[in-house]
């Protein structure tokens, strides 16, 4: 019975020794940055945790697209929704001065795509008039907050869409999350507990095809590992703040095994380059550690 206590304390002792290795370096990377930074990270098989103002409420920004594109997927589930449903694109829904590759495809609108082109472009490109589109057929953020509080995800609130985000400033901080939630919110998906398989493996696929941030969680990982993730930015006010740089993420290690994590970079008065090079040095750190 001694030999299994004292074993027992050796093992919590050596990750706690891991752990504070790993605090450090997380400390080193954001110590005298002038910006508030949430992270988290969670072990999938470990049940490993990790969280550095892992309970502020920060905000969103276009990470917020993943709860929009799961509450789509649910009402598909359900059979209120179709991906195969025509969707039509006008000049009245492809809005100016926002970023769409949606509109950059159908400049001139007048055009009917499935449901799943929108909810693609959205998700792996990050477009603001394909999520505007989806919350319209949701019926609105209250539909995506519901679905969320259904699940038990906490922490988590989204009030406005992208063209009021565009338009007034200040409304980004009404749609907040703790990176803690996003990172529960990752493994109830990846454990099936949000979607059916089907919509499970599809929305995960899609993750996985994200091409913005490439400069953030994923630089300094090795090429080809495989990280299904969503991307947010504010871009910077007319004083110079950035309200948020963030990144939430499942990555698969070479094991097989797999953790998420989720990086908020808010109110920071540092580059943009700044900022993105600390989620890459804290996603890199994050690497390192479950590769030791």
């Amino acid at each position: 019975m001694k030999k299994i206590t004292f074993l027992f304390l050796l093992i919590s002792a050596f990750a706690f020794s891991q752990q504070s290795a790993l605090d450090q370096k997380i400390n080193s990377i954001i110590k005298d940055k002038k910006a508030t930074v949430g992270i988290s990270v969670l072990g999938f098989e470990n049940g490993f945790t990790y969280h550095k103002n892992g309970n502020k409420k920060l905000p969103m920004q276009s990470v917020f697209k993943f709860h929009i594109a799961a509450t789509v997927l649910d009402n598909v589930d359900k059979g209120k929704l179709s991906l195969d449903q025509k969707v039509s694109l006008n000049t009245s829904n492809l809005l100016e001065n926002t970023w769409s590759p949606l509109r950059d495809k159908y400049p001139n609108g007048n055009v009917e795509v499935p449901l799943s082109e929108i909810l693609e472009f959205t998700l792996a490109k990050s477009d603001n008039n394909g999520c505007d589109i989806l919350l319209k057929l949701l019926g609105g953020t209250q539909t995506v907050q519901k679905f969320m509080d259904s699940k038990g995800v906490k922490g988590f609130q989204i009030k406005y869409n992208e063209e009021v985000m565009h338009k007034d400033w200040n409304a980004q901080y009404e749609n907040y999350s703790t990176t803690a939630s996003a990172v529960d919110v990752l493994k109830k998906f990846y454990d099936g507990k949000l979607l059916s398989k089907k919509s499970t493996d599809y929305l995960m696929k899609v993750m996985l095809s994200t091409s913005t941030g490439i400069n953030k969680l994923i630089e300094q990982l090795p090429k080809n590992t495989p990280v299904a993730r969503k991307t947010g930015a504010s871009g910077k006010n007319n004083s110079g703040l950035t309200g948020a740089e963030n990144e939430i993420a499942i990555v698969t290690l070479p094991n097989g095994k797999h953790y998420a994590i989720a990086v908020f970079v808010s109110n920071s008065t540092e580059t943009a380059e700044v900022n993105c090079k600390m989620i890459s040095d804290i996603s890199k750190t994050a690497w390192d550690y479950f590769n030791k």
